[in-house]
């Protein structure tokens, strides 16, 4: 957050010094070639012959046609709107994505197993199709495509399904049906097969709301592919940004409206992209919250109870448990942040992380509290018959059962009421 990216003054962001620009082809350098889009270069490459003599023909044969294939495959999943020197940072998701596709067909690769987890997500259904092509591509190559999915179209092209479920937690992890979209669609107990079979769908509303007339304007962004836009977006109903990959909907939204407000409202956060100004309604704004998929907790000991602040009151009731006062044991000994109450052999992780040389990491449980994080003393205080280790054991809805037995307990409501978001 106290970076910020300018255009280096002395070769104007072609990265290159002044003699490595003296070179040309056609009478472009090189960096005037980067700045073209892929599917400006793949029409220039394909003519570049005329700007050879017989000899230089011949050295560049094989290069030229290197270049080609790769070109093809970037065209084939659709990134040919792309300039060769866009920085890797500013792709978004499904652009970088397909580049990696791109890249494993380009290396012709033959009996290999890829797992994608989601290629999907990001991306615009006029994307998908290309998407789908290039899985079977890669399929028609001689390999394994396996391929962890929600998005209907994939699942209609695929040789094979397996579903798993039926729920999510404790009430999953079965194999509900397995074969053809058409065994699927037969499967009672399958969710993904009533909604692929028209048995279940959800419905369009019939009418929306308007919104309590006022707006957002975001004016002149022209951050990243986002080309000296105006936008209004209405207060008091829920928007979304669509389009298609790389169109530039995270631009505007995280690039953009994110920071520049949280600028505004709080004086502090990062600088927005390149943009004029924003303006309507502002005041009438208290706060801006961005929810992402970036990792909840910046430490390995993060949780989702230590994030939505309920373990604060879960350690507070077992600090008010009779054996904890009788040993002096405060709401700091139940933390495996802090010194204290926590195992020191493992700080608190449960696990012991191996360093191997050139391999990754292996995670051993700890010997000295079993993967349990506490000391014995701290697994001694029980409330209701349950250690600290027992009650972070619990799924969202066994503790929102557990704790709400005790609704005397004001300590008790409080938990309850931060957990109830998580399960609605």
């Amino acid at each position: 957050q106290f970076l910020v990216y300018k255009k280096c003054s002395v070769c104007g962001g072609t990265r290159l010094r002044n003699e490595a620009l003296h070179f040309r082809i056609g009478g472009l350098n090189i960096a005037e070639v980067s700045a073209m889009s892929i599917a400006r270069f793949s029409e220039w490459i394909a003519d570049i012959e005329k700007y050879f003599s017989p000899k230089e023909r011949k050295i560049a044969q094989e290069i030229v046609k290197e270049i080609r294939e790769r070109l093809r495959f970037l065209m084939d999943v659709g990134l040919g709107y792309l300039s060769l020197s866009r920085s890797s940072r500013s792709l978004s998701g499904g652009e970088s994505q397909r580049i990696r596709l791109a890249t494993q067909i380009g290396s012709k690769l033959v009996n290999v197993l890829y797992i994608l987890d989601e290629p999907s997500i990001g991306l615009h259904q006029r994307d998908n199709d290309k998407l789908i092509a290039t899985l079977k591509n890669l399929r028609d190559l001689g390999n394994t495509v396996i391929v962890v999915e929600h998005d209907e179209d994939t699942m209609r092209s695929a040789d094979y399904i397996v579903d798993v479920g039926p729920g999510a937690g404790v009430h999953g992890g079965e194999i509900v049906a397995a074969g053809s979209v058409k065994d699927i669609c037969k499967a009672k107990r399958s969710i993904t097969g009533d909604y692929l079979s028209g048995r279940k769908r959800i419905a369009v509303p019939q009418t929306r709301r308007t919104g309590n007339g006022h707006c957002l304007t975001v004016k002149g962004a022209r951050e990243n592919n986002l080309r000296n836009i105006d936008v209004r977006i209405p207060l008091g109903v829920m928007t979304c940004i669509t389009g298609v990959s790389g169109s530039g909907k995270s631009s505007l939204a995280k690039g953009i409206l994110y920071p520049a407000l949280r600028r505004l409202l709080f004086d502090t956060g990062v600088k927005p992209g390149d943009f004029d100004g924003i303006g309507g309604d502002v005041q009438l704004l208290r706060s801006v919250e961005m929810i992402d998929q970036n990792p909840i907790g910046k430490s390995s000991r993060s949780n989702p109870v230590t994030y939505i602040k309920a373990y604060d009151e879960i350690r507070k009731l077992f600090a008010d448990q009779p054996y904890a006062q009788h040993t002096g044991l405060g709401a700091s000994s139940f933390s495996f942040n802090i010194a204290g109450g926590r195992c020191e052999e493992c700080q608190g992780e449960g696990v012991i992380k191996v360093s191997m040389q050139f391999m990754a990491d292996v995670e051993l449980v700890c010997e000295a509290c079993g993967g349990k994080r506490f000391r014995d003393e701290i697994l001694e205080v029980k409330y209701r018959g349950r250690s600290i280790y027992d009650v972070l054991e619990m799924t969202v809805d066994d503790a929102v059962a557990f704790f709400g037995e005790d609704k005397a307990n004001a300590v008790c409501r409080r938990i309850v009421d931060r957990l109830l978001p998580l399960q609605e």
